[in-house]
């Protein structure tokens, strides 16, 4: 997958997996950048934005210490844990798979994963997100019992319990909701 992002500071970086750049070499790689152009100028400037209204004092960052991140993971666990179950059994009765193990984690960076031996982790914000999002991420995690992959067949068993996937998708990765 070629992946295009821009960091806070401007830098823009170009991700394309080995077996493309051979084939296809620099002259690829300045077609992406110059078709992804508009966003990319897009970005810059709203990180430019988002700078001036740090400085003018209108953002104010708080960053949790790791006492105040337990606090808050301790306080929702059982929470998510609770909702994760409740919503595994529920979708599973559609799909039928075998589940082991539903762990809830303070995970930096997922929402989910799935173990090859059927166990199912989820991060304990699901129970911070709205219960739309939730399913999402509960029948993503499911479904990859039955596919462990990203493929057609994987989101065709997402679009069977959860039809406007997509939508939910885009709107989790737009989420304030950040991982600490």
């Amino acid at each position: 997958m070629v992946r295009v992002t821009v960091s806070i500071g401007g830098k823009v970086a170009l991700t394309v997996p080995e077996r493309l750049w051979k084939r296809f070499g620099e002259a690829f790689v300045h077609q992406m950048l110059q078709s992804r152009q508009g966003w990319i100028l897009a970005k810059i400037e709203h990180f430019k934005a988002l700078q001036k209204r740090v400085d003018s004092g209108a953002v104010v960052v708080r960053k949790l210490s790791k006492k105040d991140g337990r606090a808050q993971y301790l306080k929702y666990k059982e929470s998510a844990r609770k909702i994760a179950e409740e919503r595994v059994k529920y979708f599973n009765t559609f799909y039928g798979f075998k589940v082991g193990r539903i762990s809830i984690k303070n995970t930096k960076t997922r929402w989910g994963s799935c173990s090859r031996k059927g166990n199912l982790n989820f991060n304990y914000k699901i129970a911070l997100l709205p219960p739309h999002h939730a399913d999402y991420v509960v029948v993503h995690e499911l479904c990859h019992l039955g596919q462990f992959n990203h493929s057609k067949k994987f989101w065709a068993l997402v679009e069977k319990t959860i039809p406007d996937y997509g939508t939910i998708h885009d709107e989790l990765k737009k989420s304030k909701l950040t991982f600490t």
